[in-house]
């Protein structure tokens, strides 16, 4: 009987193994479907369409057009927003970036009136369409996000049509 219960207790051990090990896969397996949810476009695709760059967005979930890019060649989130003047930049992720912080600003937000610091952004990248030297704000009450809220200031460089849930970006044909 001594003997058995060894082999029980493994036998045991083994189960709980088993199960906790089933639960972080079914953990992973749904975080990354959820992830995909948010932003379908973490790797954007990028298109040639009569020899301009284009990049296709599709909606996420909630109804926003969220893309992963860079700034200064540091990965970011962007969420595009056509009713933003500027583009916003925790500061957060304004320090990974290396972004300097110039004069403080005043800023009109959703949530109010909220101070920043005026920024340049030597490089912005999404998918195969790069700009350069954009005006950005650095903001410190955006520092709960990981997103980059991409306004006015980057997109007004860009021509852009929505079809459905679908969002097409490419390179502006004036010059701004």
């Amino acid at each position: 009987m001594n003997q058995q219960d060894p082999i029980k207790k493994t036998g045991q051990g083994m189960i709980y193994i088993a199960w906790i090990l089933g639960l972080f896969l079914l953990y992973l397996l749904f975080d990354g479907a959820l992830k995909r949810q948010n932003n379908p476009n973490s790797q954007p695709l990028t298109r040639m369409n009569n020899e301009n760059v284009e990049v296709v967005l599709k909606r996420n979930r909630y109804g926003h057009y969220l893309t992963g890019g860079s700034i200064n060649g540091v990965p970011a989130t962007f969420m595009i927003d056509t009713g933003a003047t500027d583009i916003a930049v925790p500061e957060n992720l304004a320090a990974k970036m290396k972004l300097q912080k110039g004069p403080v600003i005043s800023m009109s937000t959703a949530n109010g009136v909220s101070r920043a610091w005026m920024t340049t952004i030597s490089t912005l990248k999404i998918g195969g369409l790069t700009l350069y030297n954009l005006k950005a704000s650095i903001n410190p009450g955006m520092n709960h996000s990981d997103e980059v809220l991409l306004g006015m200031a980057a997109l007004k460089k860009l021509d852009f049509a929505q079809q459905g849930d679908t969002l097409i970006l490419k390179q502006a044909s004036t010059n701004y």
